[in-house]
């Protein structure tokens, strides 16, 4: 581990009468840098597909840029799991802030130097880069939410950061024909949000903590009185080594697996939608770049209400089990992509977008949070890593390869068949995930 990136060390505790005013004015504190730091990550991870119907007019095939655009979801999947462990053990104010940074200097070269949208594989190494930078996102979030929230909060709370993802994803398409508008270049969908986003990386660092115990506060289980089953101070907030964490409390546990599979799926129709979705809509639907850069922007936003609402079904209603609001999210995509391809009228399609970025957000965030509530809290970033991992290789790499040469060697139609089979697979997985607890109890 590199020293600079080293947990913060625990501080001598607070007085007692100045506990309950720091905890509530530093929750909220990172909190806002959770949420505004991950909503940046997302301004330069998928702006590439706004400008694929430009690279499509150059002479590139669907193919080609189907593989170019799965160096994010590989890079992504394995950055995800093993920068996921990085994280387990590393200051997440240094970790989430230098990854944005990173990210969005990959982005701006590639939108300002010719070289780098010159050819397929120079994309993909570009790409493949950049998407290494962003596996630093999730994992640092992660961390941070365990220790400041407990679990009986965390899935309310976890819904409502997560819609980070559709504040930034949704910008995406103002801001691409804002830098359309300012620089009358279409490569400036790459950088211009990209330069917000570094901009945001600055005021990030200075809203972030580490843990509460280096603040001079005690754990959240204490300062809540929310103790999960078997708590015990000394284990729980000690840090694990790595191999402690894949073998003892990861790699052994079935549930984990279950959801991992089950993300892949998910992941294949959130992207098989979302980065098709300009394509698709320009080829058989004739829309331009302002209309499928809005039509990005109602996909994001819609996610906003449903992965609240999600959060708080999986709370209120099922007493904190994610998967039953899970499946019943997935169910109401199946029938709401039925629609997105069968469709003539344009209200329709674009009411069944809407629909489509409603409700896959929710199963997206609920197994995220299932993967939290499945291992002790130092090894939060490893276990969502593990449902990355499998969410990133397996559903949007092949959203990004396979739907591309279907489409580009079959038709749209088999694109269509391909994902509602994986909705129905998904549907089918979560299920085996109904009997599974908290596992702050360690049943594995």
């Amino acid at each position: 581990m590199l020293k600079f990136l080293r947990p913060k060390s625990f501080q001598q505790a607070l007085p007692e009468s100045q506990i309950d005013p720091a905890y509530k004015k530093l929750r909220f504190k990172v909190f806002l840098g959770i949420f505004i730091g991950y909503a940046a990550y997302y301004l330069v991870r998928k702006n590439f597909s706004l400008i694929m119907p430009n690279l499509i007019e150059q002479g590139y095939t669907k193919a080609e840029l189907g593989w170019v655009l799965s160096a994010i979801s590989i890079a992504y999947g394995l950055s995800k799991f093993i920068m996921g462990n990085v994280s387990d053990r590393a200051n997440p104010r240094i970790f989430l802030s230098l990854g944005l940074v990173l990210s969005a200097s990959t982005m701006i070269l590639m939108g300002l130097v010719p070289v780098f949208t010159s050819s397929v594989s120079v994309m993909f190494v570009v790409l493949f880069i950049n998407g290494w930078f962003q596996g630093m996102g999730w994992p640092a979030c992660g961390r941070t939410m365990v220790h400041w929230y407990s679990i009986k909060e965390r899935g309310t709370k976890m819904s409502v950061w997560n819609v980070a993802h559709n504040v930034g994803g949704g910008l995406i398409g103002p801001l691409a024909i804002l830098g359309l508008a300012i620089f009358n270049d279409w490569q400036s969908a790459l950088y211009f949000p990209a330069m917000v986003a570094l901009l945001i990386a600055v005021g990030v660092y200075f809203l972030m903590e580490d843990t509460p115990q280096s603040c001079g506060l005690p754990p959240i289980e204490k300062w809540r009185n929310d103790y999960p089953p078997e708590y015990n101070e000394k284990s729980f907030e000690n840090e694990l080594s790595g191999k402690d964490i894949f073998f003892k409390y990861v790699f052994s546990n079935r549930f984990l697996w279950y959801i991992a599979f089950a993300n892949a799926f998910v992941y294949l129709i959130r992207y098989g939608v979302l980065d098709w979705a300009p394509t698709y809509l320009k080829e058989a639907r004739h829309y331009d770049l302002s209309e499928s850069g809005w039509a990005y922007f109602l996909f994001e936003y819609a996610g906003i209400p449903g992965t609240l609402l999600a959060g708080w079904i999986s709370d209120k209603v099922f007493g904190g089990r994610r998967a039953p609001a899970s499946i019943l999210y997935m169910i109401f995509v199946t029938a709401a992509i039925i629609f997105y391809w069968k469709s003539e009228s344009l209200l329709i399609i674009n009411l069944s977008l809407i629909i489509i970025g409603f409700l896959i957000y929710g199963p997206v965030m609920l197994i995220g949070v299932h993967a939290l509530d499945l291992v002790p809290k130092k090894a939060a970033g490893t276990a969502a890593g593990l449902t990355g991992l499998f969410g990133y290789m397996g559903g949007a790499l092949f959203a990004n390869i396979a739907m591309g040469y279907i489409v580009e060697h079959f038709d749209w139609d088999a694109g269509f068949k391909v994902l509602i089979l994986a909705s129905i697979i998904s549907i089918l997985l979560l299920t085996l995930t109904l009997r599974s607890k908290h596992a702050d109890s360690h049943e594995k």
